[in-house]
């Protein structure tokens, strides 16, 4: 990347990112996406994992800077040394999960998911589950208000506040968390290699109704979803020196 790179900044619909974009793009200049050497993304961690989806097929780096809510994917906002972060930054690259979920009527969804993938119950009983790993039944039946697959990037958001462990980055795994388990009651989840086939079935779908969910794409009324990483699409995202990825996973640990 020479001194000047080519930036496209986008922004979320927040006053507090539109006026970022504003001064930025004024300051530094704005391209169109296809023509970007790198993207910076204004906003929350909802609005990078937006811009990544919406920028993968561009082999780009997104470097994110917070005017949202939650920023454990975005860097703090500064104006004045954009260049020099952009220029020193690291990047850390991951790949998304990729969701195929099946409805009782039949028809297939297809979603990719960043952070995670999960399933949830959608009436006022529990869920009910079989659980498939690489073709082999790992659960008859685990009864609960739901499970989902995170991948190391996403482990710190819906799967920790499921109690999940928090991953590496780097680490070639997923974590496979319960939620709310009622049966096996104490089974808190496992740690499965990045290579896995993760198959839920959802056993009496029609009385105990289960939605799926990749990183905001819901599919309601469910019987099967198959999880698995995607090698062929990697994002590429930007961080300040010492606040990578890695350094925020193991820093959340010790809050």
């Amino acid at each position: 990347m020479h001194e000047r790179p080519k930036i496209a900044f986008v922004a979320s619909d927040s006053p507090l990112a539109q006026e970022a974009r504003a001064v930025l793009s004024g300051r530094y200049g704005n391209v169109a996406l296809d023509k970007a050497e790198v993207i910076v993304a204004l906003g929350g961690d909802g609005f990078m994992l937006h811009t990544l989806h919406e920028t993968e097929s561009l082999d780009v780096p997104v470097y994110g800077m917070n005017r949202g809510t939650v920023g454990f994917l975005m860097n703090e906002y500064h104006e004045d040394d954009l260049l020099f972060r952009l220029a020193a930054a690291e990047e850390e690259a991951i790949n998304p999960l990729t969701m195929v979920a099946t409805t009782v009527g039949g028809r297939e969804h297809r979603a990719l998911a960043i952070n995670e993938v999960s399933l949830l119950r959608a009436g006022p009983q529990a869920a009910r589950l079989r659980i498939t790993v690489d073709g082999r039944l790992r659960m008859s039946e685990l009864v609960c208000d739901g499970a989902l697959v995170a991948t190391p990037a996403g482990s710190t958001a819906y799967n920790y506040s499921a109690h999940g462990p928090i991953l590496p980055i780097g680490s070639d795994v997923l974590a496979l968390t319960a939620m709310a388990a009622f049966r096996p009651r104490r089974w808190r989840g496992a740690l499965l290699p990045k290579s896995a086939v993760v198959q839920f079935d959802v056993i009496d779908p029609d009385k105990r109704p289960v939605m799926a969910d990749a990183d905001g794409n819901s599919v309601r009324d469910v019987s099967r979803v198959v999880i698995r990483s995607e090698p062929a699409i990697t994002h590429r995202i930007l961080f300040d020196p010492g606040h990578g990825l890695e350094e925020r996973l193991i820093q959340e640990q010790f809050v």
